[in-house]
């Protein structure tokens, strides 16, 4: 993890405005360069406007320690250096001064008429010092020496300064613009990867509750009536062993039945369908797979397996009728095995609630939809829908809705007047 650009600006580790101590060090040591050089010139300064040399170099000193404060109040360094530019004093202070001021934040006309006063207080003085050395003899060239020395020295002390502050300014900002696209960039991809951990969880969350659903309702049905036709058997056995002899052929049916789905599913979860093997999750894809694998080789669940389904339910002791309304035609795997399972797990609630109970299932092929409605009557006796023992999870209901919804369809449940209970599904047909 970078260091984020709030993070670059508020950490400090020096003194008062200075950010690093390594930065208050340069600072101190050209200001110390500054009020040395401005002490010196102050010497000929006090000679020429009559002054005593010792307030000379003083007022050199105080004006050369102004320096000190450049990275806080540069426009402050480049006055005070325009003014005693007539003096012929502080020519590192208005270098580094005008050098500053460009790099800074400040706003450009601020920069350019600021540079533009120092060139022109450059220009002016050096023409008169130069006109007046020529006066005296001290220089003997032409008169052209005069303008082209004024103009060369005034851009020689201004323009680099000037040009090097504001590329290194634009440098440091085009830097600092950088790190924080950096930082927003990191923070971003930061966030991404939670959402994505977030979102791998709720798959996660999501494959369980898929897997879930398919083994209750592939195992749950069966098993329902294994243990219904297992308490037959007891009942019967010593009165009549034929029937016990039969019930017992029809729990060998449906524990091999259920094995079958059982060893179908769990060969499609241990393939993956297609995708990669050995993964750390089952691929959502894995789940309803097999919905499809069991459509298209004719095996799995489907609507003209209902009425086989009705007389299991039939031979286990209810008393269930089917009907059937409309053009029976074909529908996509998955709205056949979600029927089905509909159906199955009602039956398979009824066994649990209420057995015994008269049943009746309705099936209504529709234009653009197929309807499913399973109800029965209140059970015969009150202990009958505890004589086989059979455990409830909660989850059948929960199941059976999430199937029907997660297809565009709409799933009622709950208990009729006469005090028994209906099952209600209405599936999209396309």
């Amino acid at each position: 993890m970078t260091t984020t650009g709030e993070e670059h600006t508020t950490a400090r580790g020096g003194p008062l405005w200075w950010s690093r101590r390594r930065s208050a060090v340069f600072d101190w040591s050209l200001a110390a360069v500054s009020a040395a050089e401005c002490a010196l010139e102050g010497v000929p300064f006090a000679r020429d406007a009559g002054i005593p040399v010792p307030a000379g170099v003083v007022f050199g000193l105080f004006a050369g320690s102004v320096l000190l404060v450049r990275r806080q109040w540069p426009i402050a360094v480049v006055l005070v250096s325009i003014a005693i530019t007539p003096a012929q004093m502080g020519f590192l202070m208005g270098i580094v001064g005008l050098y500053t001021l460009a790099a800074s934040e400040l706003p450009r006309r601020i920069i350019g008429a600021l540079a533009g006063m120092q060139l022109v207080g450059t220009l002016i003085v050096t023409f008169v010092r130069v006109r007046q050395d020529m006066v005296r003899g001290d220089l003997d060239l032409g008169d052209w020496f005069v303008p082209f020395a004024s103009i060369t020295t005034s851009l020689g002390l201004t323009a680099p300064p000037l040009l090097l502050g504001l590329y290194v300014g634009a440098r440091r900002r085009l830097m600092e613009s950088l790190r924080e696209r950096a930082d927003s960039l990191e923070r971003e991809l930061q966030l991404l990867a939670e959402r994505a951990e977030e979102r791998a969880e709720w798959a996660r969350n999501e494959e369980r509750t898929r897997i879930a659903r398919e083994m209750h309702d592939v195992v749950a049905h069966r098993v329902s009536l294994m243990v219904v036709h297992a308490a037959a058997l007891q009942a019967v056995a010593r009165k009549d062993p034929e029937k016990a002899v039969k019930n017992a052929a029809l729990v060998g049916d449906m524990g091999r039945q259920a094995l079958t789905e059982l060893r179908e599913m769990l060969g499609v979860l241990r393939s993956g369908d297609g995708v990669g093997e050995r993964r750390a999750s089952v691929p959502v894809a894995a789940v309803t797979a097999v919905a499809a694998r069991v459509g298209e080789d004719g095996e799995g669940p489907c609507l003209s397996e209902l009425e086989e389904l009705v007389g299991q339910s039939a031979a286990a002791g209810m008393v269930v009728e089917l009907s059937v309304e409309g053009e029976v035609r074909g529908y996509a795997p998955e709205i056949e095995q979600t029927a089905y399972r509909v159906v199955q797990e009602a039956l398979t609630n009824v066994h649990k609630h209420a057995a015994g109970a008269k049943t009746h299932v309705r099936l209504a092929h529709r234009v653009a939809e197929i309807a499913m409605q399973v109800e029965n009557d209140p059970p015969p006796e009150v202990g009958s829908a505890s004589s086989a023992r059979l455990p409830s999870g909660g989850n059948g209901l929960v199941g059976m809705k999430e199937r029907v919804v997660g297809l565009g369809g709409v799933f009622v449940s709950g208990p009729t007047e006469a005090g028994g209970f209906r099952v209600s599904a209405v599936i999209p047909a396309a």
